[in-house]
């Protein structure tokens, strides 16, 4: 497999492009600097995982910030905080601040000049706007949780990009997935046929 046997490159988004883990730590700090014993930032991003597959695949319909909201009242009664629903919410609204990584605006720029980009996130349109701001390249498709009604790994969002590109004359053999997270992205992308490429962000 070569880079220049495919004509587009979809991407996942958070994890991939934009550093969600540092984003989210930093949101949580309101939350872990209560805590009687300090957590590890594993232990607090291995925390968060559980509970935010959880919820996607109870409500995928629900918009990811309020998914992010349900996740931190879910991390207050784990860890035995006290929060209000506010709280709650402004984590779920800090997705639009999290930082994008270091090299994502120059590769995207360059991958731009050779290839289609397209973004499969786990993300609602609005946050996700804001992050594409920070990653400055106007990309060829964008398909998000909201669009889809259901969060990745299902299935099924493979199976809608992989629809929309068709009309958009890119077959399966064109598209190489590239993201970091094996759970949500190279095992359904696999499972759906689709080449990956896996970007080592940890």
């Amino acid at each position: 497999m070569k880079l220049t046997d495919f004509k587009a490159l979809s991407f996942d988004c958070y994890g991939t492009l934009i550093d969600w883990e540092t984003g989210m730590i930093q949101a949580l700090a309101p939350l872990t600097g209560r805590l009687p014993r300090p957590l590890s930032r594993d232990e607090i991003l291995q925390a968060h995982a559980w509970h935010e597959s959880t919820q996607q695949a109870a409500t995928p319909t629900k918009l990811y910030p309020e998914i992010l909201a349900i996740v931190y009242k879910r991390l207050a009664e784990e860890w035995g905080v006290p929060v209000k629903w506010a709280d709650c919410v402004l984590y779920g609204q800090s997705v639009k601040a999290w930082p994008a990584f270091p090299d994502s605006v120059a590769a995207l720029r360059y991958l731009k000049g050779y290839y289609q980009l397209i973004i499969l996130s786990n993300v609602d349109n609005e946050s996700f706007g804001a992050s594409n701001e920070k990653l400055g390249v106007e990309f060829d498709a964008i398909y998000t949780a909201q669009d889809i009604g259901s969060y990745k790994p299902a299935g099924r969002n493979f199976d809608y990009m992989l629809d929309h590109l068709a009309r958009l004359g890119l077959g399966r053999d064109d598209i190489l997935h590239t993201a970091e997270s094996l759970f949500h992205d190279h095992v359904p992308a696999n499972r759906a046929g689709l080449a990956s490429c896996w970007i080592h962000r940890r």
